[in-house]
């Protein structure tokens, strides 16, 4: 504080009073996020990374969870380092218990604390219930839903302790009205809402916020399953025209994390364009 104070007197004698007050409040805003901790599953791309690359931006320190994307992972990590901000990426299949806790450890030993924590991690499907076999059923569950269920199960220890929290879980549209060719991906997506209106109830006596994000269509790899042609029909249902950016994803999770939030909780947001309104 006493360097934030000698930087604003610094400043004030050199420069104009507003310039100051400006770059003050700045510095104090640093100073209050430096040593907030996010772990964010599924971040090497996708939302995820937008997510993670946002809350680094913005102070955090950051704990890039991915499975299978080691190299996009470890690159994304470097260039975020590169800038001068924290973030240390982590290979977890946290869909198994056992590496789920060895996340949860990485993230303690390295930072002390999680302050947020993002399930994002998920894959999906497109096909007619009647073709998927049970081990993909089986595979998109325990990626999609299971994977939430162990994350949080551990964190909400660490954030019960610590007295306050924020946990944020990434759902879809599907989850709430349900897509034809993708009924086991709904199925999940519709769990994690459950799950999450649950744990809200559960955490809240805690300080400890739950909520979700619903987006609707988002241009990711998730895309690359439908031709231009499908996607142009599917964007004209969309009343905006376009899909979401997943920037704009971030943006709705970075407001969730903050203390602007405090009396969020249990809430499922959607984020479509108007596809369904």
């Amino acid at each position: 504080m006493l360097i934030i104070i000698f930087l604003f007197m610094f400043v004030n004698e050199y420069s104009n009073l507003q310039y100051s007050i400006d770059f003050f409040i700045k510095l104090l805003y640093i100073n209050r996020m430096e040593n907030k901790v996010v772990l964010i599953t599924g971040a090497a791309k996708g939302i995820g990374a937008s997510m993670a690359e946002l809350f680094a931006q913005k102070g955090y320190k950051v704990v890039i969870n991915y499975n299978k994307s080691e190299m996009e992972a470890v690159a994304f990590a470097n260039k975020i380092c590169a800038k001068g901000q924290i973030a240390l990426p982590f290979k977890a299949d946290i869909s198994k218990n056992e590496q789920a806790e060895q996340l949860i450890a990485f993230a303690l030993k390295n930072f002390g604390h999680i302050d947020v924590l993002i399930n994002n991690a998920g894959i999906s499907t497109n096909k007619l219930l009647v073709d998927e076999s049970y081990e993909n059923i089986t595979q998109l569950i325990n990626n999609n839903l299971v994977s939430t269920i162990n994350t949080t199960r551990l964190v909400a220890k660490h954030m019960i302790t610590q007295g306050q929290g924020k946990i944020l879980n990434i759902s879809s549209i599907w989850g709430l009205y349900g897509a034809s060719n993708e009924s086991v991906y709904s199925a999940s997506k519709g769990g994690i809402i459950a799950f999450t209106k649950a744990m809200a109830k559960e955490l809240a006596y805690n300080n400890i916020t739950v909520n979700c994000i619903a987006p609707g269509v988002v241009e990711t790899d998730m895309l690359n399953c439908y031709n231009q042609k499908e996607k142009e029909t599917l964007k004209q249902e969309i009343p905006l025209n376009r899909f979401a950016n997943p920037s704009e994803i971030a943006e709705l999770a970075l407001f969730l994390a903050s203390e602007k939030s405090d009396y969020i909780t249990g809430q499922v947001i959607q984020i479509d364009g108007g596809f369904y309104i």
